[in-house]
């Protein structure tokens, strides 16, 4: 079974839109939505009609708007009251004793909120979690992860561990574009965090009946386009099979933010660029080419 995911549903309404279209209309059977937009619940109900027909994930965000939590989220926040939290500094924080404990109380109290906010809109009264830009594999947000999941006793079918299997990327490298040094450090980074996520709460995990899945879409973030990936999916295929699985998550970013009053409201210049990037569109056709109006 092939996921062919979008992140960031329900930030804007026309990029929900945009990201949606790819399901009426190519392989889309999977979307993360944005817990703290104020576009949610109307982006939601725009899909009430074929919401059980896909994947539907709390999208943990500490990098895009404000915080559900507001000011008791002081430490994660800038002056303006939006996310102003970098990555590296959140992954510094994991392992300074004091400081930690400090991050990880606003963090467990913000990462209960969002998950609470999303509650309406799981299926099969469970929760399928991952994370904006990746942020929940950073330990100290991983960890209060868990901790709402335990103290909350949810029941949770899929965490996203994007941890990339760079053998594929090398025996596809010739047929491959837009590979960036950038992208490279990312997958490293995130394959140690997935790891030691995996290897500290393997017990937990495992409890949850967590499903384990092959996944795809950092090392070619910003450049899911249909020819790449296809390139990739033979030997992701040989590696599913190596290992007797046959379920895989592949990431996309279809949803481009193209209204002028919507990209005033980004508050990540990193959100501002990618977002905008044209390569939205192509990565919009590449999941209508694969097309199949694929159900889960």
């Amino acid at each position: 079974m092939v996921e062919y995911h979008a992140d960031d549903y329900g930030l804007f309404p026309e990029q929900s839109r945009h990201i949606i279209d790819c399901y009426h209309n190519g392989a889309l059977n999977g979307i993360s939505i944005m817990p703290n937009s104020p576009y949610l619940k109307e982006c939601m109900d725009a899909i009430e009609d074929i919401r059980k027909d896909l994947f539907v994930t709390v999208h943990l965000n500490f990098v895009e708007g404000k915080p559900l939590t507001g000011d008791k989220a002081s430490r994660l926040i800038g002056p303006d009251g939006n996310f102003n939290i970098g990555f590296i500094k959140l992954l510094v924080m994991s392992y300074v004793p004091v400081l930690r404990l400090l991050y990880f109380k606003q963090v467990k109290k913000e990462v209960e909120a969002q998950i609470e906010a999303c509650r309406p809109y799981m299926n099969d009264d469970g929760f399928r979690i991952d994370g904006h830009v990746h942020y929940h594999m950073i330990p100290v947000i991983f960890d209060a992860v868990m901790d709402v999941i335990k103290d909350k006793n949810l029941q949770v079918s899929y965490i996203r561990f994007p941890k990339e299997e760079i053998s594929i990327y090398k025996k596809a490298a010739s047929k491959l574009t837009g590979i960036s040094f950038v992208n490279v450090l990312k997958v490293l980074i995130l394959n140690f965090l997935s790891a030691r996520n995996q290897r500290k709460y393997r017990n937990e995990l495992d409890s949850l009946k967590v499903e384990d899945k092959l996944f795809m879409g950092v090392m070619m973030s910003g450049h899911m386009f249909y020819d790449n990936v296809k390139a990739c999916l033979p030997f992701a295929g040989e590696i599913l099979a190596d290992r007797g699985k046959s379920s895989m998550e592949i990431l996309f970013h279809p949803g481009d933010v193209s209204n002028s009053t919507d990209i005033a409201l980004l508050t990540s210049k990193d959100d501002y660029n990618f977002l905008t990037s044209q390569n939205r569109f192509k990565e919009a056709e590449a999941l209508k080419k694969f097309g199949g109006n694929l159900k889960r």
